[in-house]
C-alpha cells in the first residue's frame, strides 16, 4: 500500500510540483492578498513592507548558505568518502541498502543538513554501485527523508536562531538557549524516534521487481579528489596554496577558540559556532587550503536556491509581521492548542 502511495506522489510531484523559486513568488502572492483581505492594510503600503523587507535576512541567508557549504564541503572529504565506502560495503541486498541510505541520511541531517544532504546522496549512490538490483529513484528519496530530522539536529535554523545574539526576534522572547529547545526531551525523542522508524517506512516503499529502476553502475563513478599533485618545479605561490602548514594552524587557531567558547558558554551552539566546526573540521580533512577551496567551490553551486528565495522570504515576513496577518495566525493557533497540544502542532507546521 505505502509503495503504491508513494509512487502515486511520485508522479503527481513530477507533473505538478514546481521550482522551489515559484513557491516563493506565489506565496509573496498569496501573503499579499489575504493580507489586504484579513488586515485593514492598502495595496500601497502592502508594496512597502515588501520592498522594505526584501533584504531583512541578508545576514541569515549567509549563514544559511554557509552551513550548505561548509557541510557539502565536509561530505566530500577523502576520509568521509572512505567512511561511506565501508558503510555502504554492509548492504548486500536492496531491502537493506534503502533502509542503510534512510537511516544514515537521517543522522546525517542531524549533524548538519548541508552535511546531510551530500553525505545521503554519496551514500545512495555508493549503495546503488554496490548492490544489484537496486531501485535508483526509491534510493535517491531515501537519501532526502532525512530532511525530516534536520530541524531538530545540530544546524536547525529556528533553534539555532533563536540562540544566535543579534537575532530578529530577540527583541521579543530574547535569547532561547539550545537546550530549551535542540537537547529538550520532547526534541530528542521525535528526533530519534524518526530516526528509528523511517528506515522501516521506506522499506516498505520498495517497489516490486518488475517496477525497479536500475542504473548503469559505470555512470556512478567516483567523483575525483580535490587535492592537486604539485610538479617539482611548482613557484612558491602554488606550494603556499597546496601546503598542509597553513591548514594546521588555522585548525588550530580554531580548535582554540572552540575550546574556550565551549568552556564559557556549554554546549550553547549558535549558527556561527556550528558553522566554524564545520569550517574547521573540513579545512583540516582536505588537508591544504586550495584543496578545501574547490570542494567549496563545488559546493557553492547548491546555494543558488538560498541566494535567490531568502529575499522573497524576507518580504513576506516584513508583510505578515507589520500587516497583523502573522499575529491573526499565531492567534488562530493559540485558540484551538492547548498546553500539551500546542508543541505537537508547532512540530507539524514547521515540518
Amino acid at each position: 500500500m505505502i509503495g503504491r502511495i508513494s509512487r502515486f506522489m511520485t508522479r503527481f510531484v513530477s507533473r505538478w510540483l514546481p521550482d522551489p523559486l515559484i513557491f516563493a513568488m506565489l506565496l509573496t502572492l498569496l501573503t499579499f492578498v489575504i493580507a489586504l483581505w484579513l488586515t485593514p492594510q492598502t495595496p500601497i503600503s502592502m508594496v512597502k513592507m515588501w520592498g522594505d523587507g526584501f533584504w531583512n535576512l541578508l545576514a541569515f541567508g549567509m549563514q544559511m548558505a554557509l552551513i550548505i557549504v561548509t557541510g557539502h564541503a565536509l561530505a566530500s572529504s577523502a576520509p568521509v568518502k572512505s567512511l561511506l565506502r565501508t558503510a555502504a560495503s554492509a548492504a548486500k541486498t536492496p531491502v537493506q541498502g534503502v533502509m542503510l541510505v534512510t537511516f544514515f541520511g537521517s543522522v546525517a541531517c542531524v549533524i548538519n543538513w548541508g552535511f546531510g544532504l551530500v553525505v545521503g546522496a554519496m551514500f545512495a549512490r555508493e549503495v546503488a554501485r554496490r548492490v544489484p538490483g537496486s531501485d535508483y529513484p526509491l534510493l535517491i528519496a531515501c537519501a532526502y527523508i532525512g530532511f525530516l530530522t534536520w530541524g531538530g539536529g545540530f544546524s536547525g535554523s529556528m533553534p539555532l536562531l533563536a540562540a544566535t545574539p543579534g537575532n530578529p526576534v530577540e527583541h521579543i522572547a530574547g535569547l532561547i538557549p539550545v537546550g530549551d529547545t535542540l537537547f529538550s526531551g520532547f526534541n530528542i525523542f521525535i528526533t530519534v524516534a524518526l530516526i528509528v522508524v523511517m528506515p522501516f517506512i521506506t522499506r516498505m516503499m520498495m517497489p516490486k521487481p518488475s517496477d525497479v529502476v536500475s542504473i548503469d553502475p559505470k555512470l556512478l563513478m567516483e567523483e575525483a579528489d580535490f587535492q592537486k599533485q604539485l610538479p617539482k618545479d611548482a613557484p612558491p605561490s602554488e606550494r603556499l596554496e597546496e601546503s598542509r602548514i597553513l591548514t594546521l594552524i588555522i585548525g588550530a587557531l580554531g580548535i582554540t577558540y572552540l575550546a574556550m567558547y565551549f568552556s564559557e558558554h556549554g554546549f550553547n551552539i549558535t549558527i556561527n559556532t556550528v558553522n566554524l566546526m564545520f569550517m574547521i573540521a573540513g579545512l583540516l580533512l582536505h588537508k591544504t587550503p586550495m584543496a578545501y577551496m574547490r570542494a567549496i567551490s563545488a559546493a557553492a553551486r547548491s546555494t543558488a536556491g538560498i541566494l535567490v528565495q531568502f529575499p522573497f522570504y524576507a518580504g513576506i515576513q516584513l508583510m505578515m509581521e507589520h500587516s497583523g496577518l502573522g499575529g491573526l495566525i499565531t492567534e488562530f493557533f493559540i485558540n484551538v492548542a492547548n498546553k500539551d497540544t500546542f508543541p505537537v502542532m508547532t512540530f507539524l507546521v514547521l515540518h
